[in-house]
């Protein structure tokens, strides 16, 4: 199988949009016709609320963006019942034709991070969570991500590191300087030497499959971050809810326009709520406001790339 790098390329040129859907599932913001009708439900009841909402939204988006990325956390917080349900989630996704990309920001050292890596990147069909792409912290060192490539690259999976993310606590560690540079460059290094060394010699484009984190909410860094890193994809957090734009996102595509995938979770998903679409959409049309939502993130992204 082709890697990572060039799967998620191939899907981006395919769709023309490097528009990212988070699925984040919320109890509170679920619309009517999804929530749970009584007042204290069961986690089990949660857990078909969030099953019945996700495949939703990917129907939706299946035909208009690359790939989707499940957040694990707000799964996992309901129990086993929530797990079993993004394995679900995660495979509608990939029968549907979606890239996977696995929001859950593991990491350890030796046979541990081996044992995250078989469960979230090994072959598709051998465990209910194996999915496209997973989200690693680096904070361990090189030999914690290499178990993640040894175990992703045999089936065309790959990672996306931890670099520079969009929270605003997150300069308190990641801006350090050591040894005359700040501590998220150091990382940056690590990753585009992996991306290189694990990249497809022959492919069009530059890409391995390691990938860079780098939120929207530092477009400066951003776009140094990607002269920097010549041969590593983006994941952009933070467009939308998070404050960050079309014109901050720029910076993260190469001269040919490629190069980053942008995510949008609770600007699109929970569309219905928004000013912009409620009146049109509501609740009862709530996959029509996540589609128009959608729709119009194609478009602010197209209009700076």
């Amino acid at each position: 199988m082709a890697q990572f790098g060039d799967r998620l390329v191939q899907a981006v040129r395919r769709t023309n949009t490097p528009t990212l859907v988070g699925i984040d599932p919320r109890l509170a913001n679920l619309p009517d016709p999804i929530r749970p009708s009584v007042s204290a439900p069961a986690a089990e009841q949660i857990a078909e609320a969030y099953l019945a909402f996700s495949k939703g939204i990917i129907d939706v988006v299946a035909s208009l963006v690359p790939a989707v990325k499940p957040q694990s956390a707000f799964f996992e917080q309901i129990g086993p019942c929530g797990v079993r349900v993004l394995g679900d989630v995660v495979q509608y996704a990939q029968q549907k034709g979606l890239l996977v990309i696995m929001d859950a920001k593991r990491n350890d050292i030796g046979s541990t991070a081996t044992a995250y890596a078989h469960a979230y990147l090994g072959e598709r069909g051998s465990n209910p969570l194996a999915s496209d792409c997973l989200t690693v912290s680096p904070y361990l060192g090189q030999d914690s991500i290499e178990p993640f490539l040894e175990a992703g690259q045999p089936h065309g999976n790959g990672i996306f590191v931890l670099v520079k993310t969009s929270n605003p606590g997150g300069g308190l560690f990641q801006d350090l300087v050591a040894d005359g540079q700040s501590v998220y460059n150091h990382v940056a290094n690590l990753v585009n030497d992996l991306a290189y060394t694990h990249r497809e010699p022959n492919a069009d484009h530059p890409y391995g499959p390691v990938g860079a984190v780098v939120g929207a909410t530092y477009p400066e860094q951003l776009a140094e971050l990607r002269e920097k890193m010549p041969n590593t994809l983006f994941l952009v957090p933070g467009f939308g809810a998070q404050g960050g734009g079309a014109a901050d996102v720029k910076g993260a595509f190469d001269e040919d326009g490629i190069g980053a995938i942008i995510n949008s979770s609770r600007g699109i998903i929970f569309a219905h709520q928004r000013d912009e679409y409620k009146d049109r959409f509501g609740d009862d049309r709530w996959q029509e406001a996540v589609e128009a939502a959608t729709l119009d993130m194609i478009e602010q992204l197209r209009a700076v790339i």
